[in-house]
């Protein structure tokens, strides 16, 4: 079954988790690219110089082959496992999770690791507003101007977003369609026969 929307979060959001003196503080982040995910770790990094771990999840897309959890030198498992678990859990994507670890001078044991970085991230996606999205599909669109506004017409009927236009007597517009009106969108516009659509790259 092909899947139409997913849920990621609003807005980045942190929570705190202390235990034995060790503090756990965990930021959620919505994300789009692996060039964001590694923004936002380098910007932890830096902003907590004297922190001793910077453990990560995240997944990415709607297919479930994008993710990746990283302990960041704690015990294998004990750290990027239980933060991604805690994604999963809420049944999120395109979001990433960053636990940053203040060692308080006692071990807790990979138990006590795996309860500290599971609770923090669940606290932090506690807070954080869970809102739902369209999978989404770029389509390119090709008219002579009398038909442009028929063109956009039909983008408005199905709630498809138009991101570049270029108008002139050969009209051009990038559409992003979401994908659930994706087969009727198309077929509107190829039945008007002054509309060309490609669905696989842009016009030349």
């Amino acid at each position: 079954m092909t899947v139409t929307a997913y849920k990621t979060i609003a807005v980045p959001v942190e929570a705190e988790f202390k235990d034995k003196g060790s503090r756990f503080i965990a930021y959620a982040y919505p994300v789009r690219t692996a060039a964001e995910i590694k923004h936002y770790v380098g910007v932890l990094r830096e902003e907590h110089r004297k922190a001793r771990h910077w453990c990560y999840a995240y997944r990415l897309g709607v297919d479930n082959t994008q993710f990746r959890a990283n302990d960041d030198g704690e015990p294998s498992g004990s750290a990027g496992r239980p933060i991604l678990g805690q994604i999963d859990s809420c049944g999120l994507t395109d979001v990433l999770v960053v636990v940053v670890r203040y060692f308080g001078g006692t071990l807790l044991g990979v138990p006590g690791l795996i309860h500290a970085y599971k609770t923090a991230a669940a606290d932090a996606l506690a807070v954080a507003q869970i809102v739902e999205k369209n999978v989404e599909k770029t389509v390119w669109i090709r008219c002579d101007y009398p038909a442009l506004n028929d063109a956009i017409r039909i983008v408005k009927q199905h709630q498809a977003e138009i991101l570049e236009q270029d108008l002139q007597l050969d009209c051009r517009l990038t559409v992003k369609l979401p994908l659930a009106a994706f087969e009727a969108c198309v077929a509107a516009w190829q039945h008007m026969r002054q509309i060309e659509v490609d669905v696989e790259k842009p016009f030349e």
